[in-house]
């Protein structure tokens, strides 16, 4: 098995069992970056998901770790912090993933709805960037990469709800960018479109209509892949992107541009 040492270590959250896959994608790939990786996710099959990870990589348990709890909890994510501090002692990358929304025409909202999708996407990303950023801050070093939705600029049905959690991560990215970039913090968010899941194909495929729309309103035809969004991330994560800080960085296929 590979070993590796806690040169560079990063937390990343929404790393479930969950049907997009973009939190197991982005932990793969840090990992092959030769990073160690804390996998959070609510869902306690996070553990097996970075185990199985890690073994298909060769990579032996010091190089992983992982959480399962509420990372909308403070306290939550405070201990996830400290089992980080205490295993590796030191936290270089922030990935700040999880979440999802509870999409539905606004005024069918109710507060227990519009709560979840406020905890789920604004304040995991809050807690998170509150209980890590000393940590960076202390070594004078960090990347934080959150990933935000292209719904905010295309405006797409029934995302009013979920549009004001992911816009309250980005105006949390900006502050925090303009507040930490003397400590070589960044702070970007990675947005999305519509990710090319293979539900996302068999909707397609099932209704021409559908994809003659798609394609009108995403001229690449097709949604973002996986891939793509863990390329982003990972030239985030590193050295080469210290002088970018405080972008929201669509991946729309040009469904929306300036």
């Amino acid at each position: 098995m590979k070993r590796r040492h806690p040169s560079r270590v990063a937390i990343v959250t929404g790393v479930g069992a969950g049907i997009g896959g973009v939190g197991r994608g982005i932990a793969a790939r840090l990992l092959r970056e030769g990073m160690c990786v804390m996998a959070a996710d609510v869902d306690p099959a996070v553990e097996q998901v970075i185990q199985d990870i890690a073994q298909a990589q060769g990579i032996g348990p010091a190089g992983v770790a992982w959480f399962a709890g509420d990372l909308g909890s403070e306290s939550q994510v405070q201990a996830m912090t400290d089992r980080v501090m205490a295993r590796w002692g030191r936290i270089d990358v922030l990935v700040n993933n999880a979440g999802s929304g509870v999409i539905r025409p606004f005024l069918e909202h109710d507060a227990a709805s519009l709560a979840a999708t406020f905890n789920r996407n604004l304040w995991t990303t809050v807690w998170c960037c509150h209980k890590v950023l000393p940590h960076m801050v202390e070594a004078d070093h960090g990347r934080i990469i959150n990933i935000g939705a292209d719904s905010l600029r295309t405006g797409i049905p029934n995302h009013a709800g979920y549009n004001a959690a992911k816009g309250g991560v980005v105006g949390l990215m900006v502050g925090l960018a303009r507040e930490f970039a003397q400590h070589d913090i960044t702070v970007n968010t990675v947005s999305p479109c519509v990710i090319n899941t293979k539900r996302h194909r068999d909707a397609l495929a099932a209704n021409k209509e559908v994809t003659k729309e798609f394609v009108r309103v995403v001229p690449k035809g097709r949604g973002v892949e996986i891939d793509e969004v863990c390329d982003m991330v990972a030239f985030l994560a590193r050295q080469e992107s210290a002088f970018m800080t405080g972008q929201d960085i669509s991946l729309n296929g040009g469904s929306a541009m300036p």
